[in-house]
C-alpha cells in the first residue's frame, strides 16, 4: 500500500541526524519521530474505534442505494393497479 504517514517524517528527521547515536540532538529527533508515528497510531484507532460515524457511514450507503422515492411510488401504483385488473377480470 506505502508507507505509514508517519514513517516518510522519520525517515527524514533519520537523514538530517549527527551519526553519533548519544548525539542530543539525535536523541530529540528520535523523540520527535516517535511522537509523531505514535500519534499517527493513535488517530488511526481512534478513527476505527468511532462506532458512530461508522453507523452514519453506513447508513448514508445504505440511503443511497435504496431507489428514490418516486420510482417506489410508480412501483407501488403498477402493483396496486395490476391487482385491480386482474380481481375485475376474474369476476
Amino acid at each position: 500500500m506505502g508507507q505509514e504517514p508517519g514513517a516518510a517524517r522519520a525517515t527524514v528527521a533519520a537523514e538530517n541526524m549527527p551519526t553519533d547515536p548519544k548525539d542530543p540532538e539525535r536523541i530529540r529527533a528520535e523523540i520527535e519521530a516517535t511522537r509523531q508515528e505514535l500519534g499517527d497510531t493513535v488517530e488511526a484507532l481512534a478513527a476505527k474505534a468511532d462506532v458512530k460515524a461508522h453507523a452514519r457511514e453506513r447508513i448514508d450507503r445504505t440511503k443511497a442505494a435504496l431507489p428514490s422515492p418516486p420510482i417506489v411510488i410508480g412501483a407501488v401504483a403498477v402493483v396496486v393497479v395490476g391487482f385491480v385488473a386482474w380481481r375485475l377480470i376474474r369476476r
